[in-house]
């Protein structure tokens, strides 16, 4: 089986593959600006069928109640995927733009292998737990709690790793025995329609449990995430939109899980190894193009090497130049779309206003006339309450702040709505767990530690989010408890 559609990639909708009610909308690919394909355009009405089916499966089969199915069809899911993944890597590359090293990661490969991580869940969680006996108001009973699937999800998701926060939704949801109406951006429809016809045509998912909608039009998200019959809603995106999401959800009162922004602190301590520190944190700045809310984008540096760090970051983000990410040495790709570069320039240019230096970068690469490209950008001269500082660029944009000891690099890392990631290089290590401690941040990265993996939860504080993805805790998202008590 082919994965690239021939016309335009379908929609699926209670076990079928059809066409989108609205047409079909463009493809482009951000490294060239051509079309490149298209996919189905849903209407109001396509997303009322797959709200309706979903809320079907749910109700009248035993989807949520058989552990072994769900197990055995995500693992057809991984195992199919996986067949098709040179074909589904060159897609992804060509749809969203990412180097094609990180489809060997996060873009690809690594999200579609811990589906089996999830059906794994499936299979041995502790559906049903003994409370044992106990005596309330003098009567004798055994209690028990029980584990049960929430119900039907809307998952609304973004364009920048689309596969990785695709099947964190999807996974853990339909292992959790919910069935699912997943709407991805219109940047990015393949990452998913194809997916549907993966699942359509090589697995055993029941009609109606897992439903795929693209559109080009972002009202269908509201009408997800708003619609009485859906039980959770999903969504990850920006912080402003999570906002609306979760005021369209409150309407019917249904669970909120919202992951959002960030503007992460890479913490740079005065016993570091100051040059590969700065080096890494430039490298990270820059992976596909500084499109991810995870990035740290603010380096803290100690105020006495704050010139020396400056020119070690300058340095190395001179070698990480924006490139065609179909080379595999390609390491910042393009932005995915022009007007995600005009977002970025202006955040440049208001640097400028703002009395920033722009140590390098700043611009379009030379060379580079079709693509949505911008040089990997480092800002200094600014302090921590610069909008470049506290807003959310999402792009190769690095801004170096000077601190003065640790307690003062944790209150500017703190200083910040968001709370989603962060960093520490040091070499004490009281003074890294005070930092660690001290950072009010869902996960951070000592000395170039690796967080990321199916089994560890991913979420933020403050404006960052609610809730976690992945992770045990990720899947107990998509659970009800229901205590359960009987005369002993």
């Amino acid at each position: 089986m082919s994965l690239r559609p021939e016309s335009a990639s379908d929609l699926l909708i209670d076990g079928k593959l059809v066409p989108g009610s609205g047409g079909a909308f463009a493809i482009v690919d951000p490294a060239t600006e051509e079309t490149i394909g298209h996919a189905a355009d849903a209407t109001s009405d396509d997303m009322d069928a797959a709200i309706a089916a979903a809320r079907r499966a749910f109700d009248t089969t035993d989807w949520s109640r058989d552990h072994a199915l769900r197990a055995r069809c995500l693992r057809q899911l991984r195992d199919a995927l996986l067949a098709h993944a040179d074909e589904l890597r060159d897609l992804t590359v060509a749809e969203v733009g990412c180097p094609v090293f990180l489809t060997h990661g996060p873009q690809l490969e690594g999200p579609i292998t811990d589906l089996g991580y999830f059906a794994d869940l499936a299979d041995n969680y502790a559906w049903t737990t003994d409370l044992g006996e106990a005596k309330p108001m003098g009567l004798k009973n055994r209690r028990e709690l029980r584990a049960e699937a929430v119900g039907v999800v809307g998952a609304i998701t973004p364009w920048n790793f689309p596969h990785q926060i695709n099947f964190a939704k999807i996974g853990p949801a339909l292992a959790a025995g919910c069935t699912v109406v997943l709407k991805p951006a219109p940047d990015t429809p393949w990452c998913a329609a194809l997916v549907g016809k993966v699942i359509a045509e090589e697995t055993d998912f029941p009609l109606g449990v897992i439903n795929i909608v693209t559109s080009s039009d972002h009202a269908l998200g509201a009408q997800l995430g708003s619609d009485p019959r859906v039980d959770i809603v999903s969504f990850t995106g920006s912080t402003a939109t999570g906002k609306k999401v979760m005021a369209g959800a409150a309407e019917s009162l249904k669970k909120v899980f919202l992951e959002l922004g960030g503007k992460s602190a890479f913490i740079v301590l005065d016993d570091a190894d100051l040059a590969a520190a700065c080096s890494m944190a430039a490298f990270a700045v820059v992976t596909h193009a500084g499109q991810g809310c995870a990035i740290t984008t603010r380096l803290l540096v100690p105020r006495s090497k704050l010139d020396e760090a400056t020119a070690i970051t300058r340095d190395s983000l001179a070698g990480l130049v924006a490139g065609d990410p179909t080379d595999p040495g390609t390491i910042c790709g393009p932005l995915i779309s022009a007007r995600q570069r005009e977002r970025v320039e202006s955040y440049i240019a208001l640097a400028r206003e703002e009395g920033g230096t722009i140590e390098i970068g700043g611009g379009r690469p030379a060379g580079k006339e079709k693509g949505f490209f911008v040089e990997p950008t480092l800002i200094s001269g600014l302090d921590n309450s610069a909008r470049v500082a506290q807003e959310e660029i999402f792009g190769p944009v690095l801004v170096i702040l000077p601190f003065d000891d640790d307690d003062d690099a944790i209150r500017i890392a703190n200083d910040s709505p968001y709370g989603l990631s962060g960093a520490v290089w040091g070499t004490d290590e009281d003074r890294i767990d005070h930092v660690v401690n001290g950072v009010r941040t869902g996960t951070m990265a000592v000395n170039g530690g690796i967080w990321y993996s199916a089994d560890v939860p991913f979420g933020g504080y403050k404006a960052s989010g609610i809730g976690r993805e992945m992770g045990v805790a990720g899947f107990e998202e998509y659970l009800e408890i229901k205590a359960v008590a009987r005369p002993a």
